[in-house]
């Protein structure tokens, strides 16, 4: 199963850590997705259908998981998005020269898992945290395609109200998966497969 589109980590200084996935084409078709973790470590996803949510939990760890409207909004640089609870607006900057390398990556190379494989040794070296392939949940494999790679500059961002804080780095790294997101917040464009395991 095959997802392209983006995946934009970013940390508060409340603790709670933000895992936006905005998805152009996937199995379910265009959808987004939130998962967030408290700095008491408590894990909560945030999906648009019961399908998407199932399958995403099947696939990552959560404490809960809640199935709501899920609304982003991009225009340029500015990010605006509406998960039931949470309200979120970030900004990205421009990329550096590790985005202007991702770039040069071709669609057909970053659907490649053998590619995923090659690239895992080198995303850890320059990425703490981050891995491009590795075990999901009930026997599944996942590999990350990643072909571009913006900074976030500015968020803002509330959950039920209440400030989460200023932008701060994704630390301590989200344990929703066998990776996390870089610690620096970052948007990446990137293509995500998933091998089912056995029934």
């Amino acid at each position: 199963m095959r997802f392209d589109g983006w995946i934009a980590g970013m940390g508060t200084s409340s603790g709670t850590r933000i895992v936006l996935g905005h998805w152009q084409r996937s199995p379910f078709g265009a959808f987004s997705d939130v998962m967030l973790e408290r700095a008491d470590g408590d894990r909560l996803l945030l999906a648009p259908t019961r399908e998407t949510a199932d399958f995403i939990s099947g696939t990552y760890i959560f404490d809960t998981a809640r199935v709501v409207p899920v609304e982003v909004s991009v225009t340029h640089d500015a990010w605006t998005v509406t998960a039931g609870p949470l309200d979120l607006r970030f900004t990205t900057g421009r990329r550096g020269l590790l985005g202007f390398s991702l770039r040069t990556v071709p669609g057909a190379l970053a659907r490649r898992p053998a590619w995923s494989a090659l690239t895992d040794r080198p995303a850890r070296l320059l990425l703490p945290g981050v891995r491009t392939r590795g075990s999901a949940g009930q026997g599944r494999r996942e590999w990350y395609g990643a072909r571009d790679l913006l900074p976030i500059r500015a968020v803002s961002a509330a959950y039920g109200g209440a400030d989460l804080g200023a932008m701060a780095p994704v630390e301590p790294p989200v344990r929703f998966g066998f990776g996390s997101a870089p610690r620096n917040p970052s948007a990446t464009r990137v293509t995500t497969t998933v091998e089912l395991g056995p029934e």
